[in-house]
């Protein structure tokens, strides 16, 4: 199958991402600096943590007459601003497309949702390759025209299949990957390689309904709610930051069948909802949490 290009919004914007020590005029001094150099600002949005003092602020605004060149304006704002603030900051620039991996299992629901909005234009990023220790999703990958690598891995060759893993990501320059119900750990090295750019889905029975049948354990315990969670991945299993969470209401009346068909439901929503929010630039780590911006 041919492979389908989504339709994008055009748009020459840039993104700045700060946290630094909260004091009096940050966010003045910013967006005057963006003002002076005619940045016409399109989003601004910024948070104080009171017990921390830290200050958190993402701001997006067009290029089109701005009057530093693109590739000058972080030089431009650590030497008049950030460097004297004691500034944490990244900038993004529109014009730069994300590269996204895939990892998946047998489990489709949530490869599926992702390539659906891929497909439909809703998310502006490139899917070169889905990477999987599984065959099955091999005639889904071919049928939206991605490039399918099958890596099997067990306890002898994890290492040796990471690494092949971490050499064919960078070939395609991947800047982030996405595990779309894949079901094997990485390891810590691996992890290194993509620090907050790893984005995971579970159920948030964790920890109280760990293992390999969540849903049964939850089913037993008669829950009235269920739910999942999406977190950037680190070397401590599941205790990542979050990005973003869901939940459903569930009765007596539900199945072990339909508890898994809800809970189902919800992975492939907060999942997508957790990559949209990173492909926005909208989420910002700090401490093992995250500021998620509106």
């Amino acid at each position: 199958m041919k492979s389908i290009k989504p339709l994008r919004e055009k748009k020459d914007t840039a993104i700045l991402l700060i946290h630094c020590p909260d004091q009096q005029g940050i966010l003045a001094t910013v967006t005057e600096f963006l003002n002076k150099n005619n940045g016409n600002i399109m989003n601004l949005d910024q948070h104080v943590d009171r017990v921390e003092k830290i200050f958190y602020m993402r701001v997006e605004w067009e290029l089109k007459d701005f009057s530093i060149p693109a590739d000058k304006i972080g030089e431009y704002f650590d030497t008049l601003i950030a460097s004297k603030l004691n500034m944490n900051w990244k900038i993004y620039f529109s014009e730069d497309v994300p590269r996204m991996a895939i990892f998946v299992s047998k489990m489709s629901h949530c490869l599926f949702d992702i390539l659906a909005r891929y497909t439909a234009g809703e998310w502006d990023v490139e899917i070169p390759l889905i990477i999987s220790n599984h065959e099955t999703m091999r005639p889904v990958a071919e049928r939206f025209g991605i490039d399918f690598h099958y890596f099997p891995v067990n306890n002898a060759n994890k290492e040796e299949q990471e690494a092949a893993e971490l050499e064919l990501l960078k070939e395609h320059q991947i800047d982030f990957i996405v595990l779309a119900r894949y079901m094997q750990i990485l390891s810590a090295d691996f992890v290194d390689h993509y620090p907050n750019r790893i984005i995971n889905i579970h159920h948030s029975f964790l920890p109280a309904f760990a293992g390999a049948k969540p849903y049964h354990a939850a089913h037993a315990r008669g829950v009235k709610i269920i739910g999942a969670t999406s977190h950037y991945v680190t070397s401590d299993l599941d205790a990542g930051p979050i990005i973003d969470q869901g939940v459903t209401r569930c009765s007596h009346v539900d199945t072990v069948k339909s508890l898994i068909r809800k809970g189902r439901d919800l992975e492939k929503i907060v999942l997508s909802n957790a990559v949209f929010k990173h492909l926005q630039r909208k989420v910002l780590v700090y401490n093992n949490r995250t500021v998620v911006f509106h």
